[in-house]
């Protein structure tokens, strides 16, 4: 069975060199980089399935490095290991994507257990990313990719897209949608579901395969040439 690789970016030499040893016990394989700058120049070079990220940095902090890497890899998990533990801190870590905010210091033995249930659940976890004619939409983190080009969609635009996407070729009624994004179908939710598909179709736009109809008084279908 092929080994789990992750990649450990932390500028405390020691810490990091006795966590290292740890998971390699477990049967983990390890890579260090002490800082971001390097951080990014080994996750090119392995591509690790997991990286362990410090935020307070020399060259490229933690968050930084979190942004290149989700505009080029959606799926590798990234844990945030830092003494950072203010609110604003966490919600930027998960706003970056990140899959999980582990505060310092913590014992290693937390981190195995964390490190095995998200792999656990890694592989049985459905696929998040589908494929819309040339648009890969990825429900997860909200985005789509047209031609190499990554934008990131708000989560009431992936949960109307998402339900076009399960119906293609089928037309959804208004009500529908109303009463899955919103909750309710009121007057105010309706303008706002009108401006929502404008965007949608803005963004979609790039992909001349696909496109968004609209049925008056009734719904919408997302129609695939």
């Amino acid at each position: 069975m092929e080994k789990i690789r992750i990649l450990l970016v932390d500028d405390d030499r020691q810490n990091s060199e006795f966590l290292r040893k740890f998971l390699e016990v477990e049967g983990y394989e390890v890579s260090y980089a002490e800082n971001g700058g390097k951080g990014w120049e080994t996750f090119s070079a392995i591509r690790p399935d997991l990286v362990l990220l410090d935020v307070n940095m020399p060259v490229m902090n933690g968050f930084e490095l979190a942004q290149l890497i989700r505009e080029q890899d959606r799926d590798v998990l990234i844990f945030f290991l830092t003494d950072r533990t203010e609110k604003a801190d966490r919600l930027k870590g998960f706003d970056l994507k990140g899959n999980d905010y582990i505060p310092k210091p913590f014992y290693p033995e937390e981190l195995i257990a964390k490190i095995k249930e998200r792999f656990e659940h890694h592989k049985s976890a459905p696929s998040t990313r589908m494929a819309i004619g040339q648009t890969i939409f990825d429900r997860n983190l909200s985005t789509i990719e047209i031609d190499g080009v990554v934008q990131h969609l708000s989560a009431r635009q992936s949960e109307i897209l998402t339900i076009l996407a399960q119906n293609i070729g089928r037309t959804v009624e208004r009500d529908i949608i109303l009463q899955s994004v919103w909750g309710n179908d009121s007057y105010a939710n309706s303008l706002a579901l009108n401006v929502q598909i404008t965007y949608l179709r803005k963004m979609l736009e790039a992909d001349t395969s696909i496109s968004i109809v609209s049925l008056k008084k009734r719904g919408y279908r997302l129609e695939v040439i």
